[in-house]
């Protein structure tokens, strides 16, 4: 028996927890099923390796350069409470229930491909370390109600599954408005703030023009370039947070912000203290444009090779991706989202901060940066797709307060693990994992029943969408489209059933295309 759990572990552990070789491996199988020659097979799985490797670099960079900043934060406003990070609650939850996360992944991934196969919800979910953090979630709250390990696996196994292809069929309508087709869709535990923020934009950006057509003036016009203009902004973020950091702590404690993490050095004087913050924003700047790149990569290499397995073990699939994927397609809403939605982490906090732990006794959760640039970026982009500026502002906000309250809720149903310093910070685990949570407490029959009763409307509400909303081929921004202003199709628009042409995002190089539609007559 210890031979399974080790193979069930390694295979969590070393290959299906990683979206490289989880991605190596399934372009591999499409790319053998397009009946490509060994060469192509090898260098077409190894480049869409080498793509999520880059995003996960950028995402590194990312984490390292937001780590000083969300200290100079604390450090500034007086703050204490949690931070939300998946990979920390992660990484403590391994210790006590590793085997039991692991056979619940398998279960969960093997599950999920049944209902792709036998549903019309025909949604691979592909984000590795994401199925790795729900599997691991549902593992600590259903374990912590009382249920044996056969239980957890078998209950947890099922509800993941649900997860992996309902979750991706809510979300893409608005999917599909950011990409322009079916190619793709969001496979990315943030979904619940994601369709908040689509639905925000359609309310209140009806006639507010793209992030992506910002109008310049003539000496502002660098600024069009995406990679500079989040560089500047950061470098600018960073300046302002370090002196007041350093008005607020004193010269002896702010001259150590870079050197916290170990990987820095203790600034000599004021020059050097400013001249590393400007450093710090800079390589934010490089770590999105090595997001990107590896985006573009990515999508270069796995969409056409997904044919192959699409019209083979589910025809008709749509590979669900990491969320960085939308963001080649509005940029600029990936940084308009980054600090709107920090501004509503910031309004969450002082929300739970007034109402929540006084009346309630929830704990404070501090705005992590690393989550609000992720979920925040992306909620830009889908609040854009529908609203425009407005909707990347209002979306990304409410998205910020969303992964804020949320997580203070989650807390109260992790029992000892609710005691940690850190928990789950994307939207969905919050939700998702409060509602199991809650279920739990009725018992180990009657919770049970609950707990899959729960799953079950989840997958019917997802067939039932899909069918009435999805393949009807819903557009949530077909009213924004009805008052933007006329553009020619050589300025990127595109034809409406009225006539007329209306600006449009292009997509990024590499971005699959839809289909031409079929001659008339």
């Amino acid at each position: 028996m210890d031979w399974l759990i080790s193979l069930a572990t390694f295979l969590v552990n070393e290959i299906l927890s990683q979206p490289a070789y989880l991605i190596g491996l399934i372009t591999a199988a499409g790319l053998i099923a397009l009946r490509k020659t060994a060469g192509q097979v090898v260098g077409g799985a190894l480049k869409a390796t080498l793509g999520f490797l880059l995003i996960g670099a950028g995402a590194g960079l990312v984490v390292s350069s937001l780590g000083p900043l969300g200290g100079m934060i604390q450090g500034t406003t007086g703050a204490h409470g949690v931070i939300p990070t998946n990979e920390a609650i992660v990484g403590i939850a391994q210790a006590q229930f590793g085997a039991r996360v692991a056979w619940l992944m398998i279960l969960g991934f093997a599950v999920a491909l049944l209902l792709a196969r036998f549903t019309p919800l025909r949604y691979v979910f592909l984000t590795g370390h994401h199925m790795l953090f729900m599997a691991t979630l549902l593992t600590m709250v259903l374990a912590t109600s009382g249920r044996s390990a056969v239980s957890v696996v078998v209950v947890g196994g099922l509800l993941l599954g649900v997860l992996l292809v309902a979750l991706p069929a809510f979300a893409h309508p608005w999917t599909k408005r950011v990409t322009g087709n079916n190619s793709i869709a969001i496979g990315h535990f943030g979904t619940a703030g994601y369709v908040l923020a689509g639905a925000a934009g359609q309310l209140v950006g009806r006639r507010s023009r793209s992030t992506e057509d910002m109008k310049l003036p003539e000496g502002l016009r660098f600024l069009r370039d995406s990679m500079v203009a989040t560089a500047l902004s950061m470098v600018l973020l960073y300046v302002v947070m370090s002196l007041a950091y350093l008005a607020r702590a004193g010269r002896a404690t702010a001259f150590k912000a870079f050197a916290s993490d170990g990987g820095g050095s203790a600034a000599t004087g004021l020059g050097d203290y400013v001249m590393q913050s400007v450093m710090q924003g800079l390589q934010f700047g490089i770590a999105v444009a090595v997001i990107l790149f590896g985006v573009r990569t990515i999508l270069g290499e796995l969409v056409p090779a997904f044919q192959g397995i699409a019209g083979r073990l589910v025809p008709g699939a749509v590979p669900s991706l990491d969320a960085p994927i939308v963001f080649p397609y509005a940029q600029n809403a990936v940084l308009i989202g980054f600090l709107a939605s920090f501004l509503g982490g910031l309004a969450g906090l002082a929300l739970l901060t007034w109402v929540g732990h006084p009346a309630f006794g929830l704990a404070l959760v501090l705005p992590g940066l690393v989550p609000h640039f992720f979920t925040g970026g992306a909620a830009g982009v889908y609040g854009n797709a529908t609203g425009g500026r407005r909707g990347a502002v209002v979306g990304a906000f409410l998205n910020g307060v969303l992964i804020t309250l949320l997580p203070a809720l989650l807390i109260e149903v992790l029992g000892a693990f609710g005691k940690e310093n850190t928990t789950f910070g994307d939207a969905d685990f919050g939700w998702f994992g409060t509602l199991i949570g809650n279920a739990a407490k009725a018992g180990a029959t009657g919770g049970s029943i609950a707990i899959l009763a729960i799953g079950a409307v989840l997958l019917g509400a997802a067939i039932l969408f899909q069918k009435r909303v999805v393949d009807t081929g819903w557009d949530p921004g077909a009213r924004r489209d009805a008052v933007l202003p006329r553009a020619t199709p050589a300025q990127g628009g595109t034809a409406t059933a009225a006539g007329r042409t209306h600006p449009k995002i292009a997509p990024p190089p590499g971005a699959p295309v839809p289909p031409p539609p079929p001659e008339e007559g």
